[in-house]
């Protein structure tokens, strides 16, 4: 089998390139993306709908960085769920939630690990461009 590039530290670039254009203040979620790897993904992913109601550039850019999380994994054969919710619809975060939750295990660590190695490369380009 050869090896394949994913493309991690080029994805983090331009998520944090796309983030500093919308508002710079936005790259101190980098850290914060980083540290809330450590629990789980369904935290990783519900904390988009948290800040989209009073900090609309912070939400979108832990979005899109679960987004490019979701991508990269379909590239790697495993399917991580990314469905549309609203903030204010339980029902349809419920059951996204729950699809998170029953992952197999070892596409959830894969996917945690890969999540860990995107993070880290997004903290690395945003100690570079931050201003």
């Amino acid at each position: 089998m050869a090896w394949k590039s994913y493309e991690l530290d080029r994805e983090a670039q331009k998520l944090v390139l796309a983030a500093k254009q919308r508002d710079e203040k936005s790259l101190n979620q980098s850290y914060k993306m980083r540290m809330a790897v450590a629990y789980g993904l369904e935290r990783f992913w519900g904390e988009h709908l948290r800040l989209v109601a009073k900090e609309r550039e912070k939400s979108l850019y832990w979005k899109e960085t679960w987004d490019a999380l979701v991508t990269i994994m379909a590239k790697a054969g495993v399917e991580i769920p990314n469905d549309p919710v609203k903030v204010d619809n339980t029902s349809e975060i419920q059951k996204m939630s729950d699809r998170l939750w029953k992952l197999d295990i070892a596409d959830q660590r894969v996917a945690l690990a890969v999540l860990t190695q995107l993070c880290d490369c997004i903290v690395w380009w945003t100690q570079r461009y931050k201003g």
